[in-house]
């Protein structure tokens, strides 16, 4: 078991069983949600989330961000991290002890729940907004970006890794699909986009797509704003969203659009129960 980690102003000191330097080039501070990102390109990051808002959360603390370097743990002279598939076949794939090396470097002293490790993998679950809600509310993450033809199973069952896929296509590496991952879960952290609305209303938050956005010019090239979102009308123009919403979920996601309604229709079957027990206990007062 890790030691328990000793905060000191904003930077968190805690014992390893590597020199600091080389688990680290950034501070851990304190009580920030963090990302470890274990790689064989660690000069790859932080990357897109360098700029805008998720750059300036990184720079201010809110949220912080260490790439670990996969082939520091690698093998022999020249460092090797793969070796040929058993039973043959084509590709490369990470060798199991040199990725548990990495992984027990990044080790931390929480659960799995507070602190989920994660393989970029395009056979895990698809990632979504529910996962990114939840990844944003542990106190940090650690994910294993893949290569080659991807990671010696015995570890990721040994070391009890969640597997999410960020879609049905295949990468080069997780590299880019862990940046996506980190960038859909740092904008949810409370002071980083600055307005709660901007997410509470956005696609997926309410399980549909979000509603089309307009803005200035009010006519543009023969076109013009809908009349019902300069009524001033609040009542009425939510409702139109509402009813765009709900269009769009039906005609580009279907998928979206039924699990919607199965949702809704138990959420009713609840609420009646829960009315019908009330009924029946004031009967019997």
């Amino acid at each position: 078991m890790a030691a328990p980690t000793k905060s000191h102003g904003r930077i968190s000191i805690s014992a390893s069983r590597k020199p600091r330097a080389l688990l680290q080039d950034t501070p851990d501070i304190a009580g920030a949600w963090k990302a470890k990102v274990l790689t064989l390109y660690p000069e790859m990051f932080p990357g897109v989330l360098g700029h805008s808002l998720t750059g300036t959360a990184l720079k201010d603390g809110l949220w912080a961000l260490e790439a670990l370097d996969i082939r520091r743990y690698g093998r022999g002279k020249h460092r090797n991290v793969d070796d040929t598939p058993a039973g043959g076949g084509a590709g490369m794939v990470l060798r199991a002890d040199v990725v548990a090396e990495a992984l027990d470097a990044a080790q931390t002293p929480y659960s799995s729940t507070d602190w989920p490790v994660i393989y970029l993998s395009p056979r895990g679950k698809p990632f979504n907004q529910a996962i990114a809600q939840r990844l944003s509310r542990a106190k940090g993450i650690t994910l294993l970006c893949g290569r080659f033809e991807g990671v010696d199973q015995r570890v990721l069952d040994a070391r009890e890794v969640e597997e999410i896929s960020m879609g049905d296509f295949i990468l080069t590496g997780g590299e880019i699909a862990a940046q996506a991952l980190i960038d859909a879960c740092v904008r949810l952290i409370p002071r980083v986009l600055g307005n709660q609305e901007s997410f509470e209303n956005e696609s997926f938050s309410d399980g549909l797509l979000e509603h089309p956005h307009y803005t200035r010019p009010t006519i543009w090239e023969g076109r013009t704003i809908p009349d019902i979102l300069l009524s001033g009308h609040h009542a009425n123009i939510a409702a139109w969203r509402s009813a765009q919403s709900e269009s769009l979920t039906k005609e580009r996601r279907p998928d979206l659009w039924r699990a919607h309604i199965a949702d809704s229709v138990e959420d009713q079957q609840l609420s009646d129960a829960h009315n019908n027990r009330r009924k029946d206990e004031q009967k019997d007062d």
